[in-house]
């Protein structure tokens, strides 16, 4: 591919961690990417939060492999240091001059010869193809004031790059009969509360009595908000389904990491590497027994410290499980406490309904949750948001199918398009970065894409992965393909196409004990640029 190829026009929707890296690696390889942004500010899902959230990982852990975060920001930032720390890094690394705020991509069709004829992706394996297909965006525009008129306009790119992410957009909503129609209090989701101005937010459940519905970390901080403002006179009540792990600190046993467990090279060895052969099953197989106990340990550890059984919460899947289908979480600080006083109470249940009062359980009328204000903490539909953002049926149908994406990035069949930040992890910056280096490399080719049957197979191989290990179910099941269990091989994966060593303790001359044993990070991987 020759130089002429750094003039091609990217396009990149949505200025989040994943588009922020996404444009950051394209203007290190001397392209001038545009990104769309719907809101007014970088920083994604961070500007839109409850006003007690703050980062669930270790600032230490959650940043960009070559940024670290302020002294101030302390060890786990609030929400509003995390959008400053973005905001920091967009200025850093020119992304901000980059980006089209108020701007929100309505539609795209891509225009060009069909896919579904190719052997290679784009016809030749190469980002941009032979130059004659591109994508056509729809972009709506919002002035700055609320009297200017939206302004609507339709761009070409060359490559397009979706970092819209899973957890926004489209609310799941559950089935319930009777539906809300039957309710005469105030009925919304996470997604609307997250979006009020703060004061608004506290004002709607201040008072009132609030049912929850999920088992997920939006769902307890909600209970942990309600249970503050309102105390044990007016109690919160949390309906969920299947409990899901929920840690108040992820270390165990006086301090170790459970990164030392799940996060290292040796932890994987206990999972088929996929494409990795007979050899790793049979490793996998012999080491299920290590692999079982350590899970059951770090279980025992964490129910022993919290009181999960004693309020009926305790998960019916392991804990290695929730690692493996991205469904670990951090409860709010002083959580239990807030249920052993009786601020916030638990309901279990298998379905619900509405009525005028409040929720019924199970279709028992003698198991009724009086509500005045029905909060759904129920995630989202990250795939139907992907699936909507295309005019063309039958893009709409290729991103509907069950396989993920080829690397978690690129459709064998849907050309010069890729998606950065889709795939779940532990991290999301973590995942999303290594995303956003391999693309750019794609981009500038450094490599080409192996044939579309070779992708699909691969595709398939990962989704029977992902069928396997994935678990917990109802309102907080995982939304997408989780790397939870097998980030470092998906990243030694990823650094093989780049032509980079996989090895990055090693490589640095840590050691055998300390690539094997180690947990890796973003910071590993520092170097690739």
């Amino acid at each position: 591919m020759d130089m002429d190829h750094r003039a091609k026009r990217v396009a990149i929707v949505g200025a989040g961690t994943s588009g922020l890296a996404a444009c950051k690696h394209l203007l290190a390889r001397r392209f001038r990417p545009v990104v769309f942004e719907a809101g007014e500010s970088v920083g994604g899902l961070w500007t839109r939060t409850l006003a007690s959230t703050r980062l669930q990982s270790h600032a230490a852990t959650y940043r960009y492999s070559d940024f670290p975060w302020p002294d101030s920001a302390g060890a786990y930032p609030r929400h509003d240091q995390v959008v400053d720390y973005l905001a920091a890094y967009a200025r850093r690394f020119g992304v901000d001059g980059c980006v089209r705020f108020r701007s929100r991509v309505v539609a795209a069709e891509y225009v060009g010869d069909a896919p579904d004829r190719w052997e290679r992706w784009a016809g030749n394996g190469e980002a941009f193809g032979d130059g004659s297909g591109a994508w056509r965006l729809t972009v709506r525009h919002r002035g700055e004031s609320e009297t200017e008129p939206e302004t609507q306009e339709v761009h070409e790119f060359d490559f397009l790059i979706l970092c819209i992410g899973m957890f926004s957009g489209v609310p799941n909503i559950p089935a319930a009969f009777p539906g809300p129609e039957a309710f005469r209090g105030r009925v919304l989701h996470s997604m609307e509360l997250s979006d009020m101005a703060h004061a608004d937010a506290a004002a709607l459940v201040k008072g009132k009595r609030v049912a929850v519905v999920g088992s997920s970390k939006s769902a307890f901080e909600i209970a942990n908000d309600c249970a503050e403002a309102n105390g044990a006179g007016t109690p919160c009540t949390v309906v969920c389904r299947n409990p899901q792990w929920m840690m108040h600190r992820p270390a165990v046993w006086g301090g170790v990491s459970i990164g030392y467990l799940y996060m290292n090279r040796f932890a994987e060895l206990m999972v088929p590497r996929l494409g990795a052969g007979a050899a790793s099953r049979v490793l996998a197989a012999l080491l299920a027994p290590l692999a079982w106990a350590i899970s059951a340990a770090t279980g025992a550890w964490y129910r022993r410290e919290i009181p999960m059984r004693e309020y009926g919460m305790e998960p019916g899947h392991g804990f290695a499980r929730c690692v493996s289908s991205c469904l670990l979480s951090v409860l709010p600080d002083g959580f239990y406490d807030r249920v052993r006083e009786g601020s916030v109470v638990f309901a279990r249940s298998r379905s619900f309904g509405f009525r005028h009062d409040g929720l019924v359980l199970d279709g028992a009328e003698e198991r009724v949750v009086p509500a005045d204000v029905v909060i759904f903490a129920t995630g989202f539909r990250g795939d139907k948001k992907l699936r909507d953002m295309f005019a063309s049926t039958r893009v709409k149908d290729f991103i509907g199918a069950s396989a993920p994406l080829y690397r978690e990035c690129v459709h064998p069949r849907i050309p010069q398009m890729a998606v950065v930040g889709y795939a779940g992890g532990l991290n999301a910056i973590y995942a999303c970065e290594m995303e956003a280096k391999w693309v750019a490399r794609l981009l500038d080719g450094v490599f080409r894409l192996p044939s579309v049957r070779q992708m699909e197979e691969s595709c398939a191989e990962w989704g029977r992965y992902y069928a396997r290990r994935s678990g917990g179910g109802g309102e907080g099941q995982s939304p997408g393909p989780c790397l939870g269990a097998v980030n470092v091989w998906y990243n030694d994966e990823l650094c093989r196409d780049m032509g980079c060593n996989p090895r990055r303790k090693k490589m640095k001359g840590q050691g055998l004990l300390a690539e094997w044993f180690l947990p890796y990070s973003i910071v590993d991987y520092a170097d690739i640029q």
